[in-house]
């Protein structure tokens, strides 16, 4: 088994230049980026030495558990894709990492970032799940990443719903490409609290089938500057907005004046407003039934008082 240690890095030509007058230990302390990628390592061992670690080159390895980096208070890139890890685990003293790829790995729930405060971006994509397996994303641990999070990355990973991720305000990038996302309505509210979108990237999934998918997505977020990969013109998205305010506008005109009274011009045509007021229907018959009658009533009281006479 691989495991990277000191020992390792003392072997390697790529890192270890012995410096005049400064001994391997305290060459070490002065070390703030680490390449060992595609070095088949299983395993991180103790590298409590390079306490001044800013960024550390991990990926393409074998590496099926994060562990002994608790020492790296200084680091701030982690590059762990391509990996076997399962669990996202033992980053909690980490608290200047701002950059984090986890992409390529076997990881089915997102948790354990609660305590990274300055994390802005994060890449998850394409982890190597279980047939009908989706990759979930722990909503404690999203709130956490509200206030700091501007990139992240899920694309490939059986999603269907994203409502979860309303808490991250913001955002500036984000990619979820070759998911199963479909609902339009979800997609427009979701993006609505997302202000400060530059670009996304939704290529793949159901929804983008849907008529008139890039119009709603452009219209929700005002902000953006590129959708799956093809960047927005002002002018298109001025239009749409208009369009679109221009429509709702519309449907609560009708909204209000649905049901209301209509008044109808006077005339003696009594069937005038049944298109608007569906009510009985009256036969020119009975129409002049009603006519006698009421020229009857009238010519009542001159019988009346010519029968007195």
């Amino acid at each position: 088994m691989v495991r990277l240690t000191i020992d390792l890095i003392a072997k390697s030509r790529n890192h270890y230049r012995k410096k005049r007058g400064l001994s391997f230990m305290e060459y070490l302390k002065t070390l703030t980026h680490l390449h060992f990628f595609n070095q088949s390592i299983e395993d991180i061992g103790d590298l409590s030495m390079c306490r001044n670690l800013n960024v550390l080159y991990l990926y393409d390895n074998q590496i099926t558990h994060i562990s002994n980096l608790g020492f790296a208070s200084n680091l701030t890139h982690l590059y762990l894709q391509n990996n076997n890890i399962t669990h996202i685990d033992n980053l909690s003293n980490l608290q200047k990492l701002s950059k984090l790829y986890l992409g390529g790995n076997r990881i089915a729930v997102v948790e354990g970032l609660d305590t990274l405060c300055e994390l802005k971006e994060l890449h998850l994509e394409n982890q190597r799940l279980a047939p009908g397996e989706k990759l979930l994303l722990d909503p404690m641990t999203l709130l956490s990443l509200a206030e700091s999070l501007y990139v992240l990355n899920i694309n490939n990973n059986n999603i269907d719903d994203i409502r979860d991720l309303t808490v991250l305000k913001e955002l500036r990038q984000f990619s979820a490409s070759d998911n199963t996302l479909y609902n339009i309505e979800e997609l427009e509210d979701v993006f609505s609290h997302w202000p400060k979108l530059l670009r996304m990237d939704l290529d793949g999934n159901p929804v983008c089938k849907k008529k008139k998918y890039r119009d709603h997505v452009i219209t929700a977020v005002h902000s953006l500057k590129v959708l799956d990969g093809k960047e927005i013109n002002d002018l298109t998205r001025q239009f749409l907005i208009n369009w679109k305010a221009s429509k709702e506008a519309k449907i609560k005109k009708n909204y209000l004046t649905k049901g209301s009274f209509i008044p109808c011009p006077l005339t003696n045509d009594f069937n005038a407003c049944q298109g608007a007021h569906p009510g009985p229907i009256y036969s020119h018959a009975s129409v002049q039934r009603w006519k006698q009658q009421q020229q009857q009533q009238q010519q009542q009281p001159l019988r009346n008082q010519t029968a007195q006479k």
